[in-house]
C-alpha cells in the first residue's frame, strides 16, 4: 500500500468518525482546497525576497501545516472523485516532458505556446 493511500484511508477515517462527508461534496472540497493555498499565500504576501527568506524559517511551522491542510483536501477530493492521484501525476509529467523538451525550455520560463 502507497503512502499516499495510507494517509487517505486516515482523512476518511478521521471525517467518517465525525460524520462529514455529508459536507465534502466535489465543489466545496474544490473550494477548501483553493481556501487552504489562499493561507498559505498570506505567509508570503507583501513581503520581498529577503522578508520571504526570514518567513519560511520563522514560520516554518505554520506553512507546513497550511502545506498539510491542502494536502488534505487533494487527496480528500481525490478520493471522492475516484482519481488514482500517483497514476495521474505521472500521466501529467508525461505530458509535460512532451510540451517542454529540455532542449527548447532549459534555462527558459516560457510557457510551451512562447517558443
Amino acid at each position: 500500500m502507497s503512502d499516499l493511500k495510507k494517509i487517505t484511508e486516515r482523512i476518511i477515517k478521521f471525517r467518517d468518525e465525525r460524520d462529514w462527508k455529508k459536507y465534502h461534496n466535489p465543489k466545496d472540497l474544490a473550494l477548501s482546497l483553493v481556501l487552504e493555498s489562499t493561507e498559505l499565500l498570506e505567509y508570503f504576501q507583501w513581503k520581498n525576497d529577503n522578508e520571504v527568506k526570514s518567513v519560511v524559517v520563522e514560520e516554518k511551522k505554520g506553512i507546513s501545516q497550511e502545506l498539510s491542510d491542502i494536502l488534505y483536501y487533494l487527496l480528500l477530493i481525490s478520493e471522492e472523485l475516484n482519481i488514482d492521484l500517483l497514476k495521474s501525476f505521472e500521466e501529467k509529467m508525461t505530458l509535460n516532458e512532451k510540451k517542454y523538451p529540455v532542449e527548447k525550455v532549459k534555462g527558459s520560463n516560457k510557457k510551451y505556446n512562447k517558443f
